[in-house]
Parts: structure tokens; C-alpha cells; sequence
């Protein structure tokens, strides 16, 4: 999966990212079920919110590491997904459910 389809897929529906996260990282498609049915949502919509999270508030240094991770990885839209998804999981979690 290119960058745009996988963050597509994550906008759109949980399909498409199921089928390649399952099976490829089962300890984060776990832990972002959990963090999804915490948070009250499905998966892809866990998925739209660590996107749009880490769009709007990670630093400047996970940026970098962002980008190194991209450049390196041979599934540049993989490593972009996970790396947000992963970034929100290790955010703490505020008294009203929601990352901040």
C-alpha cells in the first residue's frame, strides 16, 4: 500500500487496514482494538483520530522520526500508519477518555 491509500483506508473504513495490520503487527491491531473500544469507536475511527492527532500536535522531534521511518521503511504507508497509531497509543489518556 502506497502513503495516500493507506491513510485513505484509515479515513474511510477499517477494511482495508484490518487486513494488512492484523496480520502484519497483531500486538498493535490488539492494542488499538482495546483503545478503540475504550475510546467508544471502531478501529478505522481510532485510526482517523491517531492521523489526525499526530497532524495536529506531535512535536517537532517525532516529525523527524516520522520521516526517518518513511524514508527507511519499505512500506512507506505502513510505516506512516503505524507510527501514528503507535505515537497516540503511548499518549496518556485524560480523565474525559480522550488523548490530549
Amino acid at each position: 500500500m502506497m502513503l495516500g491509500e493507506v491513510l485513505a483506508a484509515a479515513r474511510k473504513s477499517g477494511a482495508g487496514m484490518e487486513d494488512w495490520l492484523a496480520r502484519a503487527e497483531p500486538e498493535i491491531w490488539a492494542a488499538l482494538g482495546e483503545a478503540a473500544e475504550a475510546e467508544g469507536v471502531d478501529p478505522a475511527g481510532y485510526a482517523r483520530m491517531a492521523v489526525a492527532d499526530f497532524s495536529n500536535r506531535a512535536p517537532e522531534e517525532d516529525w523527524a522520526t516520522l520521516m526517518g521511518r518513511i524514508r527507511d521503511a519499505r512500506d512507506p504507508g505502513q510505516a506512516c500508519l503505524l507510527s501514528m497509531i503507535t505515537w497516540r497509543l503511548r499518549k496518556p489518556t485524560s480523565s474525559c477518555g480522550h488523548n490530549h
